[in-house]
């Protein structure tokens, strides 16, 4: 991954040399469920809505923080 400023290049985002190998394709949820269970933890994540990451409506992103 590379991180600009003003369109230039600044720096290079790569993986540590000793870091473990990963393989791609995402997160593994079915592997996290059972880790929890082996753990006692049944309802770690109990719901998330089906909205979560739709965008924000626009008029909440212009109101300034209080």
């Amino acid at each position: 991954m590379t991180v600009t400023r003003d369109g230039k290049p600044v720096l290079d985002l790569v993986p540590h040399a000793g870091a473990p190998k990963t393989k791609k394709g995402g997160i593994d949820w079915g592997a996290g469920q059972a880790y929890l269970r082996s753990r006692g933890i049944e309802n770690a994540v109990p719901y998330i809505a089906e909205n979560f990451d739709d965008p924000l409506p626009e008029d909440f992103l212009l109101k300034p923080l209080p």
